[in-house]
């Protein structure tokens, strides 16, 4: 890791420019462009089809680019070597749909997988100490490091994801569709688990939903994926000023009324409890 990657402090962790991928002759991105701002949560939106988890994959390396520019950290990764960014890498975690765990490990064995791939140096009792933290911190209870994905609930499954993706402390979390599947309970405490971590570890989050709930509450802006492109980013007001006919549908609709609804009643709710009343 050089020096350049430890000690980057510029306001944009990831910056993308003139971004093409396609596969084949079918073009998902074209031209497009995005920056994602330190210690933001940026829920990132789209029809289907418009390229949410390609553009992720992208990020992450998984998915090499016709054509642009992808900084992280300042480090362009679609330029460098795979052996230059491992430092990068290192400071990023993932949680792919569904939490993409190993079946045949405990969930500390999930958790322990990063750890092992970068840092083969830790020995067997630290390994089990941080799984243990990890698990914990995400909300699971402790008896849950010792379990197998098939005997953990669906939201179980997603903080156990969420625990592996927290293992190496990084400082860039990415997530796709972590609610999906879950009910509005389940969905609602798993947003304030995120927007807590987000704030007492100083995260940023690359965020992809499709939960109105999840946009209203913890999102500190959204980018609209439209046209092969990022078609607006900002807070939802002011994405509502935009007369783009997929903005105006999707944050316009009973759905989204719903959510801001919802928004609403819990900061009443907040603002009588701060008060006393």
């Amino acid at each position: 890791m050089s020096s350049d990657d430890l000690h980057y402090e510029g306001e944009y962790p990831i910056v993308i420019e003139g971004l093409t991928n396609a596969f084949g002759d079918y073009v998902v991105h074209e031209d497009l462009d995005l920056k994602v701002r330190r210690g933001e949560i940026l829920g990132v939106v789209g029809g289907s089809g418009s390229g949410k988890s390609v553009l992720m994959r992208s990020i992450i390396g998984l998915q090499f680019p016709r054509e642009g520019s992808i900084e992280v950290f300042g480090r362009d990764i679609v330029a460098a070597e795979p052996d230059e960014v491992i430092g990068v890498r290192e400071r990023w975690g993932v949680l792919f749909q569904g939490g993409a765990l190993f079946s045949t490990l405990t969930v500390a064995e999930n958790v322990q997988v990063p750890l092992k791939q970068f840092h083969p140096e830790l020995e067997n009792e630290l390994l089990d100490e941080i799984s243990r933290y990890k698990v914990v911190m995400t909300g699971l209870p402790p008896e849950a490091a010792s379990k197998f994905p098939s005997e953990l609930s669906g939201g179980m499954k997603k903080r156990a994801g969420l625990a592996r993706a927290l293992a190496l402390d990084p400082e860039l979390l990415f997530l796709d569709e972590p609610t999906a599947g879950l009910d509005p309970i389940g969905a609602a405490k798993f947003d304030e688990l995120l927007r807590e971590l987000t704030d007492t570890l100083g995260l940023t989050v690359f965020l992809i939903t499709h939960d109105l709930d999840t946009l209203y509450a913890i999102c500190d802006r959204v980018a609209v994926l439209a046209d092969k492109k990022v078609i607006a980013c900002g807070s939802i007001p002011e994405l509502l000023e935009s007369d783009h006919p997929w903005i105006q549908e999707y944050f316009n609709g009973p759905r989204a009324r719903a959510a801001l609804d919802t928004k609403e009643r819990s900061k009443s709710m907040d603002k009588q409890a701060d008060t006393g009343a």
